[in-house]
């Protein structure tokens, strides 16, 4: 496999996964002026992202160390990492996918669970809304959106 389609692969299958672990809630813990998003980068993540996926990209990171990494940012309740989980993450599982997160620490691919989740739940003060009556105007009942279906079928006419 070359090395451009090994890492659009690893884009592509980070972004799936990524996708059903709910990473993209992951900006949610941030204030609205400081959301982070997905990103892919040379050398190592900045602070406040995890290391998500690492291949070798001399192509692509032309300067200085030629790993092109994703980096995820922090906040997600579910967060796979390359290596260890990051600070405020417990370790709940851990595996060998090389392929994914490279040489460090013997391409181990963490799961990490954040430890306090209480800033991405709702508003406990909100209490449990039901519906209804907070489902906004709803039809008078019998009445439905749609016109009843016939009794009957008409035969068609033959001419």
């Amino acid at each position: 496999m070359s090395l451009s389609t090994r890492a659009r692969v690893l884009v592509r299958c980070s972004l799936v996964v990524g996708s059903l672990l709910g990473l993209p809630f992951a900006g949610w813990a941030q204030d609205a002026g400081e959301q982070k998003s997905i990103r892919m980068t040379c050398g190592t993540c900045p602070e406040g992202y995890a290391t998500t996926g690492t291949t070798q990209a001399p192509s692509v990171c032309k300067d200085g160390d030629p790993t092109l990494v994703q980096c995820v940012p922090l906040g997600a309740n579910m967060l796979p990492v390359c290596g260890s989980c990051p600070e405020g993450y417990a370790e709940i599982g851990s595996s060998s996918v090389p392929s994914r997160c490279g040489n460090k620490d013997g391409g181990r691919l963490s799961q990490c669970q954040l430890q306090k989740m209480e800033q991405n739940l709702p508003d406990p003060t909100q209490g449990v809304k039901t519906c209804p009556p907070y489902c906004g105007s709803a039809a008078q009942p019998g009445q439905g959106a749609l016109p009843p279906v016939p009794r009957f079928q008409q035969a068609p006419d033959h001419k």
